[in-house]
């Protein structure tokens, strides 16, 4: 365990490199920051420091930089992120709510991120498997042919075609989609293919036939679950960052074209309650062990409907990008709560 004064070294280490850029000696932490003891003993926290593996000496005579070790230590012993300006909030608030539909939230989200923390930006679109259904509407849009629509809280729309036998009235159609709305409005969307399965037992038999077809056409659109999607932002943002990654930035970039990947990175944050860093090499992915990933859940309370983060190379503003991505999380969920 290193005592308080060897983490206030390390502390000033990390926030100088990630700042300049450039290794850190112990003569720049006596002129930059106060903390009240002689060089020497500085230098003497540093050797301490480095021995532990919290820093390294890339070249020689030169200062120290931080290690992904030093890195977690500074992440975990933080004692608040920085908090985001009230003028940055407004931005938020304002930017978010100018949203008009679901997939222009996502897109604004991700934007706003990549912008808020000059990284790359990945958000999740809410997951049907978390979703509740909201409503279900069928719209007749030619004489023998209806549009199912499914509602789910989260603001996602799904839609199917279904063609009938005959022509069927206003009054059936409203009927069969009162009936259908009646069981599953409100339920996990899990639950509601049990709920409508045996609705074609319950209705008259001129209208089984009608029933039989929505309904199946509506046990699809719940069941098949469409794939998880991942939007990104600010992938240029990298570019300002080519002397962070020690080889290439070639597998980071891969990295990032593989939906798989992603998912399973933004998966591991389902809490909108806690911040989560990946820093270097605690990533599994070998292409990402350069860089640092910092996600969280959004959603409703504390039901968490999808993710999302920000990466970037290891010589991070944490505090920062753990600001901005916590505030963002929370805008969204209140967005989507209210939708």
């Amino acid at each position: 365990m290193l005592d308080d004064r060897k983490l206030d070294v390390l502390r000033a280490i990390v926030e100088d490199f990630v700042s300049t850029n450039e290794p850190v000696g112990s003569k720049t932490l006596v002129e930059r920051h106060h903390l009240h003891v002689s060089p020497a003993t500085i230098r003497n926290d540093m050797a301490a420091l480095e021995e532990e593996g919290y820093i390294t000496q890339p070249h020689t005579s030169a200062g120290r930089i931080p290690t992904d070790r030093g890195y977690r230590l500074f992440v975990d012993r933080l004692s608040t992120v920085k908090p985001l300006s009230t003028p940055e909030r407004r931005a938020i608030e304002s930017f978010l709510e100018g949203a008009v539909d679901l997939d222009d939230v996502v897109r604004r989200t991700v934007r706003l991120l990549a912008q808020l923390t000059r990284q790359v930006a990945v958000v999740q679109y809410p997951s049907l498997s978390r979703s509740s259904v909201r409503h279900m509407e069928l719209v007749p849009i030619a004489p023998a042919r209806l549009l199912v629509v499914l509602i789910v809280d989260t603001g996602r729309i799904e839609q199917r075609v279904v063609e009938l036998p005959d022509v069927v009235g206003e009054d059936t159609v409203r009927d069969l989609r009162d009936a259908i709305n009646g069981r599953i409005a409100g339920r996990p969307l899990e639950e509601a293919p049990s709920a409508i399965s045996d609705l074609p037992e319950a209705v008259g038999p001129e209208r089984r036939t009608l029933a039989e077809l929505v309904v199946s056409v509506t046990l699809e659109t719940l069941v098949a679950q469409p794939e998880e999607r991942v939007v990104l932002a600010g992938t240029a943002n990298l570019a300002r960052f080519t002397t962070d990654f020690p080889l290439v930035i070639q597998p980071i970039l891969e990295a990032l074209e593989e939906q798989v990947v992603l998912l399973t990175l933004l998966g591991e944050a389902q809490d909108p309650t806690t911040i989560k860093v990946s820093i270097g090499g605690e990533n599994p992915h070998l292409g990402l062990q350069t860089a640092s990933i910092v996600t969280t859940g959004y959603g409703s309370g504390d039901r968490a409907l999808a993710s999302l983060g920000v990466l970037g190379p290891t010589r991070m503003d944490y505090p920062g990008a753990m600001g901005a991505v916590r505030a963002v999380a929370r805008y969204l969920g209140h967005i989507l709560a209210e939708s």
